[in-house]
């Protein structure tokens, strides 16, 4: 076996790990080691909100500062034990009618896919063969607003969502926005999601003209937070909570509390960075998975 290939017994899974030293984020000197040691430790708390979701995965590699593609298709390479489902592939650029997904239920797909540069990972606001179970709410600041003012808006949709009786949960993009994640009981299509989501958008857009927007222009968004309630698309996914981001250092998809959510909005952390692996890793040794409730499902959304 040449010397940068290691096998490996993942949970009884043989896996050939190759290219450990191979830094991936270069202006922090991290490597695919690294990475695969990540994805190994977060697994626990990540796992449960990658299980029965088809997985979207952006893959650099040769680093963050090189190229990078998607793949939504499991790899001609994949094991005979990785979970795939087939499902239908609408809107396919490549013209597919179905795509092979990988589903990322246990440990050793995890490192087998963090083993492929697959740093990023996506899934949908829904369960294989389900309606969404989740509403997510994106938070895009258009420059000169930032992470701080994402705060703010957070903090609005909270409350208004609330009064609906909607729950809802906070966490870093890993870059410079942040989502909103809502347990729903998963009984309404997609379209409903996005609808009750774009209602709330533009209902809060009117109360606060300065600070949020909901459509979709680009040039309407400097200054402000880009209400993205498109998210709930049927077609569209998410960065997975403790997803590692293609950053310049190896920054994370955090969950946050609302304390620390309204410490961001008075401009404090988390306004200034997003936190890194190594950050992400301490905070669920001390507090576990902050969003443990999404896996615990939700009420209906109401009607319009």
């Amino acid at each position: 076996m040449p010397a940068d290939r290691l096998r490996v017994d993942v949970e009884g899974r043989p896996l050939e790990l190759s290219n450990l030293d191979k830094v991936l984020y270069p202006a922090a000197g991290f490597t695919k080691g690294e990475v695969i040691d990540y994805y190994t430790r977060i697994a626990p708390v990540l796992l449960p909100h990658l299980s029965d979701r088809a997985l979207t995965r952006i893959r650099f590699p040769n680093g963050v500062d090189d190229k990078s593609f998607f793949e939504k298709n499991k790899p001609a390479s994949t094991p005979d034990w990785v979970r795939v489902e087939t499902l239908p592939a609408p809107g396919s650029t490549k013209g597919r009618e179905t795509i092979d997904y990988v589903v990322a239920d246990d440990l050793p797909t995890l490192v087998w896919l963090a083993n492929l540069a697959a740093l990023e990972l996506h899934t949908p606001q829904w369960k294989i063969g389900e309606h969404p179970d989740m509403m997510v709410v994106d938070l895009d600041p258009g420059a000169p607003a930032a992470l701080q003012q994402c705060c703010e808006v957070a903090l609005l949709m909270r409350d208004r969502l609330a009064s609906d009786g909607i729950s809802s949960y906070p966490k870093t993009s890993g870059k410079k926005g942040m989502q909103l994640c809502c347990p729903i009981a998963g009984a309404q299509d997609a379209d409903v999601v996005s609808g009750y989501a774009k209602r709330i958008a533009q209902e809060l857009e009117r109360a606060h003209p300065k600070l949020i927007v909901s459509k979709m222009a680009k040039n309407l968004r400097p200054g402000k937070v880009f209400i993205d309630w498109s998210q709930n698309n049927a077609a569209k996914t998410t960065v997975a909570p403790y997803s590692l981001r293609a950053q310049a250092v190896p920054s994370v998809s955090t969950p946050l509390t609302w304390d620390e959510v309204a410490a961001g909005a008075a401009g404090k952390r988390p306004a200034t960075r997003p936190y890194t692996s190594a950050e992400v890793l301490k905070r669920v040794e001390k507090s576990g998975d902050l969003l443990a409730p999404l896996l615990e499902g939700g009420p209906e959304l109401p009607d319009a």
